[in-house]
């Protein structure tokens, strides 16, 4: 590396921990000012905050290698997370959310199902899962910055016993980059998250539109074209996965064959069924959960998830797309004369263009931004999982009296506790596609559930939660369990053939267990006390089958009127599905210089924006705070 880039990085990393540690004096109030900020913080701050903190390193090297590999078509793998989760949110369930005015999601579920033995045992619960999911998130980020930092820096960081490697030097880089990232996590809370988060959104725009540029002006459309086919520029698809790539590049095709998605058409139903009712369940317990908690109001709360669908979608893919196109042209050949060629190999592709592709300068802003990336989404879930732990697990049941210094130190220490035990969990992870894969098909399985039955049912009750989470989480653990263990396991064996199919066609197994533990908890206890029920309703206002209880409240207050927006609400999300996925496909279209397509995306992204401002926005501008 030249002096010039190491440079950069090392500008860039004093800047970001010196921020943090300078702005850490707001955080000393109280709880409300270290996890939430105070709700003081501007919505658009907090949004260029919640889109910086999904701009993670880990998932960029994941996203590169799919678009590679699969072409256009492989903006609906985002769909695995589901991406558009942030488009329910912003169109009513942020909204939702914010009136109930609490620190965190577990707390919320208490305004649900009450403070009795249900209530309290649904709050355990999704304390827990909170907890867990950001353990898996931290070994996600864990696996993917070691990897990455070790083939562009120089150094050799490992460390030996003798003959013996006792930590390698991808884990040395990454323990080294965590560590810094959680000095100044720990010590401001929420304040210096958003801070520090700010400032490396604005690095990651410098480094997308370097890389979009140099990758646009030094890279020809025939160079292009001499590599990929029109299959790989289609966004359209059918039943089956078409041929991708021409014969001269078999091996990509194979690989293609051998990942598990050649039933294009099974594999996107899937994600849609799971899409769905993934998104109405909500966001789960963490960062961006927080981020609309943290909103000065319900109508900031509305602006803030708007804001970052906005702002989040084309500087990424002008990053990945600026990379693929460097590895199309350069490594593709090399690539395909590895016949024992991995999905892991790909998620690779960005280390190793960033290391001989980019030139001087670019490549220290670059990677300052990358770096930035993975500091922004690591340092919002160390701010968001520790709030579990001391809200609603210390402070709740152990220690309900004590001073705001000491609930801050105790806050700390969790902070700490959660990064070793993220750390442990990724030595022991085998690629960042499996944890992306455990983390959104099999974790969230369990949530998914208890979650969507909470808004749209009245009758569900705090056992019903309790038991449909607890059946998601043990199958979910189970199924990451046997995807760790596939190699020792005995080959043609029921258990073999069940570690081979992928985490998502295993989503509807975890959903029945759990739909299978909300019903039977629910049915079997009674339901939850109708005052509470009426205050839920009466706050948060959701649509669904709520008519016991509107029926009690039209009764009290003849004004009362329920929730009939879902037609809106659901018209709104398919217009904001398209309007997301039009801000994917744009930057791709363009640096691949398919003209044509970039016009009808660019069409498409201005006349849905025009439809949100009539349907969408002049609806918030309404609502009373």
């Amino acid at each position: 590396m030249d002096i010039i880039d190491v440079s950069i990085i090392v500008a860039y990393i004093l800047l970001s921990v010196s921020i943090g540690i300078w702005i850490s004096r707001k955080a000393k109030k109280g709880l409300d000012d270290y996890f939430l900020g105070g709700k003081t913080i501007k919505w658009y701050f907090l949004g260029l905050s919640n889109g910086s903190g999904m701009f993670d390193v880990s998932g960029t090297s994941w996203m590169i290698g799919v678009l590679f590999l699969y072409g256009v078509k492989s903006f609906m793998f985002m769909w695995l997370w589901p991406i558009w989760n942030q488009i329910f949110v912003m169109m009513f369930l942020a909204v939702w959310i914010r009136r109930s005015k609490v620190m965190t999601g577990s707390e919320w579920i208490l305004t649900r199902f009450g403070s009795d033995r249900a209530g309290k045992a649904s709050h355990i619960i999704v304390a827990v899962f909170a907890i867990i999911s950001t353990i898996g998130f931290i070994a996600y980020f864990f696996e993917g910055i070691g990897k990455f930092v070790t083939i562009i820096l120089p150094w050799d960081l490992a460390l030996h016993y003798g003959d013996m490697i006792l930590l390698t030097s991808e884990r040395s880089y990454a323990l080294i980059i965590i560590f810094l990232t959680t000095i100044y996590t720990v010590k401001g809370g929420m304040f210096s998250v958003v801070a520090t988060e700010v400032v490396q959104y604005i690095i990651m725009i410098i480094a997308g539109v370097l890389i979009a540029g140099y990758a646009f002006i030094n890279y020809t459309d025939i160079q292009i074209n001499s590599v990929i086919t029109e299959e790989w520029k289609n966004v359209f698809f059918g039943w089956q996965f078409e041929t991708q790539w021409s014969d001269k590049f078999q091996t990509f095709n194979n690989l293609i064959d051998s990942e598990g998605y050649k039933m294009f058409g099974a594999f996107i139903g899937m994600t849609l069924f799971k899409g769905f009712f993934a998104s109405i369940a909500g966001p789960t317990p963490s960062y961006d959960l927080q981020r609309v908690l943290s909103t000065k109001s319900v109508k900031e709360a509305a602006y803030m998830s708007g804001f970052t669908n906005l702002i989040l979608f084309i500087p990424r893919y002008l990053l990945i797309t600026g990379i693929v196109v460097i590895a199309l042209v350069n490594m593709a050949p090399e690539l395909n004369a590895n016949t024992n060629l991995t999905g892991a190999d790909l998620e690779l592709l960005m280390p190793k263009v960033v290391n001989l592709y980019i030139p001087v300068g670019i490549k220290g802003i670059l990677l300052a931004g990358l770096l930035a990336a993975f500091m922004s989404g690591f340092s919002a879930f160390v701010n968001a999982g520790p709030a579990y732990i001391v809200n609603d697990i210390y402070k709740k049941y152990f220690k309900p009296v004590a001073t705001n210094e000491h609930y801050i130190k105790v806050s700390q220490i969790s902070s700490f506790l959660v990064v070793g035990l993220g750390v442990f969990m990724g030595f022991f992870a085998d690629s960042i596609n499996s944890l992306t894969l455990w983390i959104t098909s099999a974790l969230y399985g369990g949530y998914v559930a208890a979650n969507f039955l909470k808004w749209i049912w009245w009758r569900f009750n705090g056992w019903g939660y309790f038991w449909g989470m607890f059946a998601g989480l043990v199958v979910a653990s189970l199924q990451f369990a046997l995807g760790q263990a596939k190699g020792s396991l005995a080959e043609g064996s029921f258990l073999y053939e069940l570690a081979q199919v992928q985490a998502i066609y295993l989503f509807p197994i975890i959903f029945g267990f759990s739909i299978l533990g909300c019903i039977l908890g629910t049915f079997l206890s009674k339901p939850t006390d109708m005052e509470v029920l009426k205050s839920f309703y009466s706050n948060v206002r959701p649509w669904g089958f709520w008519h016991p209880v509107y029926k009690e409240l039209k009764a009290e207050d003849q004004t009362f009127e329920k929730n009939k927006d879902f037609g809106l609400d659901m018209m709104n999300c398919a217009i904001g599905i398209v309007w997301q996925s039009s801000m994917i496909l744009l930057p791709i279209f363009f640096i691949i210089r398919d003209y044509p397509k970039a016009i009808v995306a660019l069409i498409v992204f201005l006349v849905t924006m025009a439809i949100l401002k009539f349907t969408w926005l002049d609806k918030v501008r309404k609502i009373a705070d």
